[in-house]
């Protein structure tokens, strides 16, 4: 069965464009015309990864992004923002809602086509490992520091034994509800800037390059419930 992918966009040309490249590619798509027609697609669909434009009437790519980090779910679908909008503080923005990748108009569709299977494979690899790389513990084979199973409430030593501190799990257990920054720090009552620090020390920490791989590593490990 092909994998899903859907793409938003309110330009009809490019909807088609990347519409059609994708289905040659062997992947099935379904297209939406403006965000909130996207959110009502994902709910029905399922897709593997999203790819949207940030400009678009009734719901923006930004409250899209949005949106599908506060569903469970897909907190680590793999979006691909396609837009003119490309200043640094855009970008941001977007990497900041969860975007995995900011590629600005105009583009080449090779280079979607490549960036598409990088994410998926990863994806694919996040989710197997995710599977199958957390056996039930039994008594024997429970080490001398207690362990959280998947089922139980992270306890107050299993942070530490990674150097976490109270405020770094906060932001953590924040974090995997796919809550940006300035989210964070709105329900914490933190600087988007303290915030930022704080991810910066838990990526450090995990030996983690990014907020897809932090949230992997603090669900394998059961930092977060």
């Amino acid at each position: 069965m092909p994998l899903i992918i859907l793409v938003a966009d309110d330009n009809l040309g490019t909807r088609l464009s990347v519409s059609d490249y994708l289905e040659i590619s062997g992947y099935s798509v379904v297209a939406a015309e403006n965000g909130q027609e996207a959110l009502s697609l994902i709910d029905t669909y399922h897709p593997h990864l999203i790819v949207t434009d940030i400009n678009m009437p009734k719901m923006d790519g930004y409250e899209l992004v949005k949106r599908v980090r506060q569903k469970p779910a897909f907190r680590l679908l793999p979006v691909v923002f396609l837009t003119e909008r490309n200043t640094t503080e855009e970008r941001i923005r977007g990497y900041q809602l969860g975007c995995d990748l900011y590629l600005p108009k105009p583009f080449e569709m090779q280079e979607l086509g490549a960036v598409i299977r990088n994410l998926l494979e990863r994806a694919q690899m996040m989710q197997a490992e995710l599977r199958f790389s957390s056996p039930e513990v039994t008594p024997e084979s429970e080490p001398s520091h207690q362990v959280q199973t998947s089922h139980s409430k992270p306890s107050a030593s299993r942070p530490n034994s990674f150097g976490i501190s109270e405020r770094e799990q906060q932001v953590l257990d924040l974090l995997t509800t796919g809550l940006s920054n300035v989210e964070i720090g709105s329900k914490l009552h933190l600087s988007h800037r303290t915030v930022e620090k704080h991810v910066s020390k838990l990526l450090s920490k995990t030996a983690t390059s990014n907020r897809a791989e932090l949230v992997r590593f603090a669900l394998e490990n059961h930092l977060v419930e």
